[in-house]
């Protein structure tokens, strides 16, 4: 029988108990291999603008700002 369940713990003491269980064969914990957190944003944006175009990007944006900086 393998049935699966997500759990949210709301109280610490829960993992002590959930250990003892999995010791006695009653249960496997099955760690989440999925990324909670969120990937960097040059990882997620790679690849999506070619080269020519991020050095033209940046050389507008240091005009801007340049122009910003003579008001």
């Amino acid at each position: 029988m393998e049935n699966t369940l997500l759990i949210e713990l709301t109280n610490q003491k829960a993992i002590g108990l959930l250990r003892e269980m999995e010791e006695l064969n009653l249960i496997r914990v099955v760690k989440d291999t999925t990324a909670q957190s969120k990937p960097k944003l040059s990882e997620k944006y790679r690849g999506i603008i070619t080269k020519a175009e991020g050095t033209s990007l940046k050389n507008h944006v240091l005009q801007m700002r340049n122009e910003w900086s003579d008001i």
